[in-house]
């Protein structure tokens, strides 16, 4: 399926999903975050209703959707590679949970495409690492597709040609995914509690 189609929508409605794995395991100084309280909530409602609303997108995020394609386009030209389109890959032992890679690379490889404003490309160029809740997305996409390595690209076609595009590649952690898996369990565990609570409280 392709991304952002009714059938992808569909198929990871009430789902935990790549994008928000930081989400679910961010944690603060008392505990866990708000948004893992959002995001359970949101988790709760769209498998109640059956319905996931697409939402609210600023200008820089639709930028990237826009920009999106041209990056990949950099990235095969430059690593002489394929990227083949993926939809919603759900995890493969555990239920309602998956991933929506930007791109499988050969058979072992991911691509994971950013393209941000101009400073924080800028920092990837000059080296800046890679922010944690992109490398805990990468890593769940890992575990989701069983494959061992994703390049990581920042893209910015405002810069001067050889200035556009900066790629790291980011091996699989085996032991990473596994804490992610328990950590991914337990939020659906929750998930799955409240709406069989809210169900009774409904019947």
């Amino acid at each position: 399926m392709d991304q952002r189609t009714d059938e992808w929508f569909s198929a990871r409605c009430g789902k935990a999903t790549g994008s928000r794995i930081a989400d679910i395991v961010a944690k603060t100084k008392t505990g866990w975050g708000a948004a893992r309280v959002n995001y359970l909530a949101q988790l709760v409602a769209e498998r109640l209703t059956g319905r996931v609303e697409d939402g609210f997108k600023s200008s820089a995020m639709q930028w990237g959707i826009d920009t999106e394609p041209q990056a990949i386009e950099a990235y095969e030209a430059l690593t002489l590679s394929v990227v083949e389109p993926v939809g919603f890959v759900d995890h493969h032992c555990i239920d309602m949970a998956g991933a929506s890679p930007d791109g499988l690379v050969g058979d072992d490889g991911l691509v994971e495409i950013k393209c941000p404003n101009t400073a924080t490309h800028i920092d990837a160029l000059l080296g800046c690492a890679i922010p944690a809740k992109y490398l805990t997305q990468m890593q769940w996409q890992m575990a989701c597709t069983k494959r061992h390595w994703c390049d990581y690209v920042s893209f910015d076609p405002r810069m001067p040609p050889n200035l556009q595009i900066r790629i790291e590649r980011v091996e699989r952690d085996n032991h990473r995914i596994a804490e992610l898996e328990q950590m991914v369990i337990g939020f659906l565990d929750e998930v799955a509690s409240k709406v069989e609570a809210l169900r009774k409280v409904a019947a």
